[in-house]
Formats: C-alpha cells, sequence, structure tokens
C-alpha cells in the first residue's frame, strides 16, 4: 500500500505543479563546446545554469524504482560519423534525501558541466546534433525542459554562416534587443496562481452543468446502485467508487497532456493556435454543429465500437483495472453530452493565455466535478432519493445549452475577424447576433417553439419561468451595448464582444477607451520623449479576453483613466496582429541556441519583442518605462483591482519625476 500511496503524492505532484509553469518560464539555460582532444577525439562539454532555488537531477539514480527524474542525453547522427567513448561524466557529489520524491536522489544547483568524449571515424562529418530531456525542480514544483542542440567539431557556433548570408536579418533581430534595465530594482508580477484557480473552477461548474444532461444524470443512481450492491461489503463498495470517481478525474486531466507537450517544443505555439484565423473559424464551425446536436437534430457519438470493447474489458478484467474501463466507458457513452462543453473548454482555454496549463486546470475542474456525485452518493446511499427523476427537464438543459454554444460559437469568428481586420463582426453587430439568440432562448422556454426531443408542454414550471426572466433580464442588458453612450461598456461581458472602438460609430481613436495610444515601438518612443511622459508598454491581444477586461473594467475607472489619459503614453502592442510587414521588414530571427524563427507579421514583431526583452509571453502584460528604458516599477499583469493598478501607476509616475530631477542635478 505504500507504493501505491507514493505513487499517488508523485502523480499529483507532477499534475498540478510540473504542468502549473507559465508558458516560456525555463530555470535553466545551456552553453556548449566542444574541446578538440587529438585529430579523431573530441570531448563535448554540454553546462547548464541552473536559477536559484531550482535544481537539475543527475543522469543516474539511486533508487532504481524511485520516482525522481533523470537527465538524459541523446547523441544523434551517431552512425557511421562517430562513436561514444566513455559513459557521460558528471559532477561527483553525495545522494541526499529529496521530501518532493521522498527518496535519495542527487542533484545539481547552479552551474553543473557534463562532458562526453566522442572519436570521429567519419573525416567529412562536421556537425553534431545532441538533445537533452531533464525537469528542473524547487520546492514545490517540477518543469519539464526538452532541449536540442547543435555543435561544430571546428568549434564554431552553429548559424555562424547565416550571419554572414543574411546582414539584414541579423541586424533587424538586433533591433528588438531594446537593453532594458532596471531588472534589478523589480520582482516580476507573477498571476498565475489567481488565473489558473479561475479556470478551474469555470471547468468545475462546466462539469456540474454536464451532470444534468440526460447521458450522464441517469448514471449516477445505476453505477452507485452497482458498485454497493455486486461488492457484497459496503466498506469495499464505497473504496470502489471513490476509486471510479478518481479515475474519472484522471481521465480527463490525462486528455490535457498532448497539450504540454506542444507547449514544451514552443513556448509560443498555443498563443498562435489560439489566434489562428483557419483553427479559430473550424472552432466556429464546430460549435455551431454541437449547438444543434443539443438542439435534437441529430446524435453526435463516439464509435459503439469503442464503448463496446472498453465495457467488456472492465467486465473480463476486474479489480482496479476493470474500474478504470468503468471509467473510461462513462467518458465515452456521454461524450454526446460533455464533448460540446469540453470543446468549450477546449476552445476557451486555447484562446486564453494560460494555454496548456489552464486546460489542464480547466479539465481538472470538470472531472472533479464529474466524479464527486458517484462518490459522495456511494457513502451516503440515502441521499439518492433527493435526486429528481429523469424527464423532459434534462432535454431542456440540453437545448438550453445549445443557444449556450450558438452564443460561444460567435466568439471564435469574432477573433478570426479581430486578428484579419475584415470588419465583418463589429462589437455592435456581434451584441445584435447574441440579442437575437437571447430572443430565440426566451421563446423556448416560454414554449413558444420546439425542438425534435421537447414532448407536449402542459405548463411552465418554476425553473423554465425563473430562468426565461433571467435571459430576458440579460438580454435588456445587451440592448445598451448597441447604443454609442457610456453605457455601451458592457463591463459583464468584457473580453466577449470585440473592443469598443472597434466599432460601427466613428470613434475619436483606435484605441481603448478612446485613449491616445501608439501602435508602433519607434512611433510611440519618439511621442514620449517629444512630450515628456514615462511609457506605459501594453502587451495585448485583438482575441485576448483578459485584456479587453482590463481596458474595460480597470481602465475605464476614473482614477486609472485619468492617469492614463494625461500623465502617461501608452504604446499598445498587439501580438496576434496577422497583417503582414512589408517585405523588407520581413526577417529569420536568430535564437540564442541557434534557431530561426520566422517574422512575417506585425504580431510575430511585437511578440518576439516582448519574449526576448520581457521573457514572457503572455498578455497582458505590462511595462512602465523612461525615455532611458528604465523599469519605473514591477512588470505587471492581469490584475483586475483598480485601486492596486492605480497605485502602481502612480508610483511608476513618481519614480519618473524622481529620476528627471536626479539626472537634472547630476548635470547641474
Amino acid at each position: 500500500m505504500a507504493v501505491s500511496k507514493k505513487f499517488i503524492f508523485i502523480f499529483f505532484t507532477l499534475i498540478f505543479s510540473t504542468i502549473g509553469f507559465s508558458q516560456n518560464y525555463n530555470p535553466a539555460s545551456w552553453a556548449n563546446k566542444i574541446e578538440k582532444i587529438s585529430d579523431s577525439e573530441y570531448k563535448i562539454l554540454m553546462t547548464v545554469t541552473v536559477e536559484e532555488g531550482y535544481s537539475i537531477y543527475s543522469q543516474y539514480k539511486i533508487d532504481e524504482e524511485g520516482f525522481a527524474p533523470e537527465t538524459y542525453f541523446e547523441f544523434k547522427n551517431q552512425e557511421g560519423n562517430y562513436q561514444l567513448v566513455g559513459k557521460t561524466t558528471e559532477p561527483d557529489i553525495k545522494s541526499k534525501y529529496d521530501p518532493l520524491f521522498d527518496e535519495e536522489v542527487k542533484k545539481f544547483q547552479g552551474i553543473v558541466t557534463f562532458s562526453q568524449q566522442i572519436k570521429v571515424i567519419n573525416p567529412n562529418f562536421k556537425q553534431i546534433e545532441i538533445s537533452v530531456e531533464y525537469q528542473t525542480c524547487n520546492d514545490e514544483r517540477c518543469i519539464l525542459g526538452d532541449d536540442n542542440f547543435k555543435l561544430n567539431l571546428d568549434g564554431t557556433e552553429v548559424g555562424k554562416e547565416l550571419v554572414e548570408v543574411d546582414k539584414r536579418s541579423i541586424e533587424l533581430s538586433k533591433e528588438l534587443e531594446l537593453g532594458i534595465t532596471g531588472w534589478d530594482k523589480y520582482e516580476k508580477q507573477s498571476v498565475e496562481e489567481k488565473s489558473n484557480f479561475s479556470i478551474f473552477i469555470l471547468g468545475f461548474l462546466g462539469g456540474l452543468i454536464a451532470l444534468l444532461t440526460p447521458c450522464v444524470f441517469p448514471m449516477i443512481p445505476l453505477t452507485v446502485s452497482f458498485f454497493t450492491k455486486s461488492s457484497g461489503d459496503s466498506k469495499k463498495g464505497v473504496f470502489n467508487s471513490i476509486l471510479y470517481g478518481f479515475f474519472i478525474f484522471l481521465i480527463y486531466v490525462l486528455l490535457s497532456i498532448p497539450f504540454h507537450l506542444l507547449d514544451s517544443l514552443d513556448p509560443g505555439i498555443l498563443n498562435n493556435i489560439s489566434t489562428n484565423v483557419t483553427l479559430n473559424i473550424i472552432f466556429f464551425i464546430i460549435f455551431i454543429v454541437f449547438a444543434f446536436s443539443f438542439f435534437g437534430y441529430y446524435e453526435l457519438t463516439l464509435p459503439q465500437s469503442w464503448s463496446a470493447k472498453m465495457d467488456s474489458k472492465a467486465n473480463k478484467i476486474g479489480g482496479f483495472v476493470g474500474i478504470f474501463f468503468m471509467a473510461l466507458t462513462l467518458a465515452i457513452v456521454s461524450f454526446s453530452c460533455t464533448g460540446p462543453i469540453l470543446g468549450t473548454l477546449l476552445g476557451s482555454s486555447l484562446t486564453a493565455d494560460g494555454g496548456a496549463t489552464q486546460l489542464t486546470m480547466g479539465m481538472g475542474g470538470f472531472g472533479l466535478a464529474l466524479a464527486l456525485p458517484f462518490t459522495l452518493f456511494a457513502m451516503f446511499p440515502k441521499w439518492l432519493n433527493t435526486l429528481p427523476k429523469s424527464g423532459g427537464w434534462l432535454n431542456t438543459v440540453k437545448v438550453f445549452l445549445g443557444f449556450a454554444e450558438l452564443a460561444l460559437a460567435l466568439k471564435f469568428l469574432s477573433n478570426a475577424d479581430l486578428v484579419e481586420h475584415w470588419g465583418l463582426l463589429k462589437r455592435e453587430i456581434f451584441i445584435g447576433i447574441w440579442i437575437i439568440i437571447g430572443i430565440g432562448l426566451i421563446l423556448y422556454l416560454f414554449g413558444k417553439i420546439k425542438f425534435p426531443h421537447d414532448g407536449p408542454l402542459q405548463k411552465l414550471g418554476k425553473g423554465r419561468i425563473t430562468t426565461g426572466i433571467l435571459v430576458v433580464a440579460f438580454v435588456i442588458y445587451l440592448i445598451s451595448g448597441l447604443t454609442n453612450t457610456k453605457y455601451a461598456n458592457l463591463k459583464l461581458l468584457s473580453g466577449f464582444p470585440p473592443p469598443m472602438f472597434y466599432s460601427i460609430y466613428d470613434k475619436a481613436s483606435e484605441c481603448p477607451l478612446d485613449l491616445n495610444c501608439s501602435k508602433d515601438w519607434e512611433e510611440g518612443l519618439a511621442k514620449a520623449k517629444a512630450e515628456d511622459k514615462p511609457i506605459l508598454l501594453d502587451f495585448t491581444g485583438w482575441a485576448c479576453v483578459n485584456c479587453r477586461k482590463m481596458e474595460e473594467q480597470v481602465w475605464s475607472t476614473s482614477d486609472v483613466y485619468e492617469i492614463l489619459s494625461e500623465k502617461y503614453v501608452i504604446i499598445s502592442l498587439y501580438v496576434d496582429d496577422k497583417k503582414e510587414l512589408p517585405e523588407d521588414e520581413q526577417f529569420d530571427y536568430l535564437r540564442a541556441n541557434g534557431t530561426l524563427k520566422r517574422v512575417e507579421t506585425i504580431g510575430d514583431k511585437w511578440a518576439t519583442l516582448q519574449t526576448v526583452n520581457f521573457e514572457n509571453n503572455s498578455q497582458p502584460y505590462y511595462a512602465l518605462l523612461n525615455h532611458d528604458l528604465e523599469l519605473l516599477n514591477t512588470t505587471n499583469a492581469y490584475e483586475p483591482n483598480e485601486d492596486i493598478y492605480f497605485e502602481w501607476l502612480e508610483t511608476g509616475l513618481k519614480n519618473f519625476e524622481a529620476g528627471k530631477k536626479t539626472k537634472g542635478f547630476q548635470f547641474n
């Protein structure tokens, strides 16, 4: 039993800690070189620098059955070119107990060098390729690392040829390196836990909604009765139900793991996916399909052979593995109801800034909500008597979700429209369509329209009446969004409709809240110098929900709006803008590891500028700078508290004024 407890501990450590890192954060950086020993022998030195507080683990385990990670080097393109001479060596240190993995380990801090000797057998061989897989851990979490290196045997840097061939790319790459100073004065703000918890709660609510669908709700008493009666022992039945619930939770968490593999390959890939025009249109179509499935015009199911195969395995195998297959069967059978809700979760997570991490938190919340009833009702079987009977109300829930899917589908079409600047779904048109969808839902709830699976409606129940009244209130609230007045800022919906300046009405500027901003770095910097004002550098996105929330809920408050409009120059850089740069401004950005990133669009340029200078690729992301590009306060991210945000801006302004006085004194 000790092994199983340890496994569960490690599983949760890895699921909730390892995958809980920000999208581009890696506390380990590699610097490698080759030393020539003789005409045919070389020594490869692979040096990693690990940030303070983190450790990297040895290549060799102390406990072969332990769970601690290993550092693994793979030396590629060996065949016919070179041979390894001995093992890869590392510093010889004593092992020590690691509380994170509950075992003896060897782990390194600071600067660590691994070395490998090779013998070249092909005289024409010039370049070696190496990959390394590892984890860096602190006392709370582990971060996956997967790096690839190319090293020339003559000692020159890979990518030197590119410097000579494409000097323009090198020059344009250097222009993105702004040389921001003042990092020693301020710590970077982190709001990851708050956003992750929020998406977990949203996933949990999605799971609760899924429980009320015809595919899942009737399964609760059937499954609980099966476990409590078939086991013969009530305690064993409760234990099996708990295990069943745990496996349901586990299955939904595991569904998100492939997205972490994508994320580790390229930290910006999920952001690129979220703003990809084709993918957003595909999501739009899928959500429309989901909606009409919920309306009852057809059923979306996974192949019946899948559920039959899982069910037969559950019956044949039994035990823990059998219970796992029972949970997997439920996930497959209930797909026609849970699929659209999961699709919503997937789409909203990919279009948010947390990417794979938020997706895992959301899936974990969804799985937990779906699993809890099977455990709780097994522990307290008398509660089953309080459950309402299945009936027409379940279909009403499905149709309600269908209307919700229609409304959410519009968000994906809007994302594509915004990043491509088509002008199809201006803010008022978007809200107008939502009003039409709301009116359709009102007519359905009050029995004026029906769908294929609806039976005769004898009378309106309290649930329908209450929900209908709430939807009527919501539609009335939306109507003000069609106007060109101060009431058009629908704060409760910030982030879903297009921004207020993306409007059918003529606006004073194409900036949030008609503020005077620049959408180009050089232009904004020149303006700040001319007006002698500090800079608010705003990394934002057309499809960024939290960016809209900040602009429409925080920037719009009187104190914040006043200081932004009068005391700062705002430079808003949209990292998902798909408008192509002029051909003579497109280039290949040379990363430190020798790989290339093609910069073709305006968004590519600003996203690269953010990553290079701030080692961050999430939005919104704010930095306060003076004209010498020195930080005036800590960098900031999503901060929904307007008082805290105003204080942050005010502190930056005071530091700007103090810096001017200091420089003036030094000059005199």
